[in-house]
């Protein structure tokens, strides 16, 4: 069986003509949506505005544009879209990048244009420089324009890439477009945690309002995230005019080990929703027999791209199984929570580069009491590292580096990453270029940046869609939830001891007590723990049994099996089994690089301005 065929449009030229297909499942499902008018067509792969006028949206992005050019900014949404009008051709990832979207060019000159990376690199020479930058970090979802194939680039979040009708790009490649302009900055009425938590649940219920679908799914959890957007949007459904949308409550059960103590809070939260909408329907998805690493050459070798998340990928699988079995065209996630909506720690560098030291002191103590942790830790986590990643992490290996993964943190070199190799294709660039992504000049401000890529599974989300007839959204990562949580001054949102206390107090009229109080959730250790008992001499076999040469010229396979055995006794931490994660994906997907992708279902020609 061949790898999953990602490819839900494709652009070519023939004879200096373009013509462009797309995926008709994919447009059975509403995931793909194409219009005409005179000056041109457009192709959506996702929804311009709400899911539910995605025709609506799809015109006012071919209209606009036609209008504007190219310089017109961008509608919020989560797509990826080709636009043919007669004269030119304009390719387009909207702000939040969750529709992969990639592009064939030799000598300026576009060839092809693609949802699929392998299809637009079948027969092309591997890019060992993008297998680099991939090995540094641990994003969810890539934010480099480098693929795994020479020749083949990638559109970036924002970015419109304008061609001439024959296909030349012009003004040199991609360009970063402004997005539309949301709502205006909140007042939060001083610094009161009262006016934050106002602002925040505006803008939180209209990031919900905008994603509801036409059967709408919630993961819920029994956590203060996914809770808090189950509950809008089963408020905002029992308030429509028009009788209320389908509303399903996805939750994974586990009747053992420590995830099986969060079944009163999934209860309470359950029970609080079905009173505001008592039409939503509880799915409960029995998750006990699941374990991280299951069918993970499946789930990482056929994925288009390699992805670091490829782990977790079973537990999610299982439940959007479900989710596509009822019909669901929007699930709605908690993702992007934490960094979002919690008090932001890194207000503390700006207070040590601006020189307010005496404040400096008393709020990082505030934040080392209110978190349980020592002072000096505090300063060096939100002041020291970001101001040096990778001399803190080199100092950090040092102090505990007896073992592979003793030491290892998220951007330097993995001791299993053959240094050669390193050397040879840019690794120390690529490192130096992910802390600054990561960090920035303003790490208060680079947190919510790299939220976007690092919080939400939208890999494993694009290479199940065309399975499940959806894709996710995450409401806390909207454009106007995090702008919002930007311009609130840390004194309103921060009380120590509390998380998320903003959100707490935004939410204090519909959460159920039991998880209003919350303050510790369990987390999914257990399903990982469990993945290496059963699948770690798989995972070891994986590696050693490789015969794609890169890895062998990659890794020092030896030392990389050292590492799994030592994440299998719990050796080293959550930033260290990152990085033998996304390893052991790179190894089963290069695996399967070679096979060619499975079968197109049935690819309908569009004629542009049709």
């Amino acid at each position: 069986m061949g790898v999953r065929d990602m490819e839900a449009l494709h652009l070519e030229w023939t004879n200096g003509t373009p013509k462009l297909w797309t995926a008709e499942s994919m447009e059975r499902q509403g995931l793909v949506t194409t219009v005409s008018s005179p000056e041109g067509t457009a192709t959506v792969v996702g929804s311009v505005g709400p899911p539910r006028n995605r025709v609506a949206g799809a015109r006012a992005l071919l209209d606009t544009l036609g209008r504007q050019r190219a310089a017109a900014p961008l509608p919020a949404g989560d797509y990826a879209a080709v636009l043919v009008y007669r004269d030119r051709v304009l390719v387009i990832r909207d702000e939040q990048a969750r529709v992969p979207l990639f592009f064939r060019e030799s000598g300026g000159q576009v060839s092809a244009v693609s949802t699929s990376v392998r299809r637009l690199g079948n027969g092309s020479a591997l890019e060992p420089r993008y297998f680099c930058r991939y090995l540094t970090g641990n994003m969810a979802q890539p934010h480099t324009n480098l693929t795994p194939f020479a020749g083949v680039h990638r559109v970036l979040g924002g970015e419109v890439l304008e061609l001439s009708a024959t296909g030349w790009m012009r003004h040199g490649g991609p360009r970063r477009v402004r997005q539309a302009p949301g709502r205006p900055a909140p007042a939060t009425g001083g610094s009161h945690l009262h006016g934050a938590a106002k602002e925040l649940r505006r803008a939180l219920e209209g990031a919900v309002r905008r994603r509801l679908g036409t059967m709408t799914a919630c993961h819920v959890s029994g956590g203060l995230d996914s809770t808090s957007v189950a509950l809008l949007a089963a408020r905002l459904l029992a308030g429509e005019r028009n009788g209320p949308g389908d509303l399903f409550l996805l939750a994974g059960r586990f009747s053992a080990g420590e995830l099986a103590g969060e079944q009163p809070y999934l209860d309470a939260a359950v029970n609080e929703i079905r009173r505001l909408a008592p039409a939503a329907r509880p799915v409960i998805v029995d998750s006990e027999g699941v374990a991280d690493f299951d069918d993970f050459e499946h789930h990482a070798g056929d994925a288009d791209e390699p992805h670091a998340h490829a782990f977790r990928a079973p537990f999610w699988t299982r439940l959007h199984a479900v989710a596509a079995e009822l019909g669901c065209d929007t699930v709605l996630t908690g993702c992007g929570a934490d960094p979002v909506v919690d008090a932001n720690p890194f207000h503390l560098h700006r207070l040590a580069r601006t020189g307010q030291l005496r404040a400096l002191a008393r709020q990082a103590r505030a934040w080392a009491e209110g978190a349980e942790r020592g002072l000096r830790e505090t300063v060096h986590a939100y002041v020291v590292r970001p101001a040096l990643p990778l001399a803190a992490e080199r100092a950090g290996a040092l102090v505990r580096g007896r073992t592979v993964l003793g030491g290892l943190g998220s951007f330097t070199r993995p001791p299993w990453l053959r240094a050669a190799f390193a050397r040879e294709h840019g690794y120390r660039e690529a490192s130096i270029t992910e802390s600054r992504f990561v960090y920035g000049r303003r790490p208060e401000w680079s947190l919510y940046e790299a939220a976007n890529y690092l919080a939400a599974p939208d890999l494993l989300s694009w290479q199940r869609a065309r399975e499940d007839g959806f894709f996710l959204s995450h409401p806390f990562l909207d454009p106007e939830v995090i702008a919002t949580m930007r311009g609130l001054p840390t004194e309103a949102v921060f009380d120590p001891g509390r998380p998320k206390a903003v959100l707490r107090a935004a939410m204090a009229d519909l959460l159920p007590d039991l998880i209003s109080r919350r303050t510790v959730k369990v987390p999914f250790d257990g399903l990982y723990a469990r993945g290496l008992r059963t699948h770690g001499a798989a995972l070891i076999d994986l590696c050693r049994s490789a015969r794609h040469p890169l890895v062998a010229e990659m890794f020092d396979v030896p030392l990389l099996c050292r590492a799994v055995r030592e994440a299998q006794f719990g050796l080293g931490d959550a930033r260290s089994w990152d990085r033998v994660n996304s390893s052991l994906a790179l190894v089963a997907w290069l695996e399967r690089s070679k096979e060619p992708s499975g079968a197109f279902d049935t690819a309908g020609p569009v004629n542009p301005g049709s």
